[in-house]
């Protein structure tokens, strides 16, 4: 087996295990164990667990990124831009499940990383990104401008991070999902007494 192709099978296998295990309840052996090589061997591909976990993580940022500047450099009006990053984040989200799922869950851990500063450096581009796109919205009378820009930063992350966990296997790239999150913060849910819906009366 080439270096590239296990070094995948490494990064494959250990995140996993982290997603499963937490990285701190994960081993080097746990790891080499289900890569199918010596403990030892395992140095030879990155220099300890941590190196692992820097890489797994800053790989699942730095797509997630990617796709957020190719949004905002379209210019889209801020509905649709809103749209597209929540399905972007989804879809990320979906490539690299056990990366987000690391992400999420090992705030504490991912303290001690060598990239810990780089994992800040992006956590801090990721919100900047939605509250461009909210404060646009704001300026443009296309969303009220009376909220707190970072409480609904907060309050759509949540909401985009955490829902799909339960009904993205249902659904075939995330956009559906990405859509009824936003319209229910943007329309609400309530139809009025004739029948129709926010949506309807734009």
């Amino acid at each position: 087996m080439e270096r590239q192709d296990r070094n995948e099978l490494i990064l494959e296998h250990a995140s996993a295990l982290f997603a499963e295990n937490g990285i701190a309840g994960t081993t080097v052996r746990d790891i080499a164990g289900r890569a199918g090589i010596l403990s030892g061997s395992l140095y030879h591909y990155f220099p300890s667990k941590d190196a692992i976990a820097d890489h797994i993580v800053m790989h699942y940022l730095d797509a997630l990124i990617a796709r957020y500047r190719a949004i905002l450099a379209d210019g889209d009006e801020p509905r649709t831009a809103l749209t597209r990053l929540a399905t972007a984040s989804i879809r990320v989200s979906r490539m690299h499940a056990h990366a987000s799922t690391i992400y999420q869950r090992e705030t504490g851990y991912l303290r001690q990383l060598p990239s810990h500063e780089a994992i800040r450096a992006a956590a801090r581009t990721i919100r900047e990104t939605w509250e461009s796109v909210l404060a646009r919205g704001a300026a443009t009378q296309a969303f009220r401008d009376d909220l707190p820009i970072p409480l609904l930063y907060v309050l759509i992350r949540d909401a985009v991070w955490l829902t799909p966990r339960a009904v993205i296997p249902t659904a075939e790239d995330g956009h559906d999902i990405a859509e009824a999150i936003i319209s229910v913060f943007l329309d609400g849910i309530t139809v009025r007494p004739d029948g129709t819906d926010e949506r309807h009366s734009r």
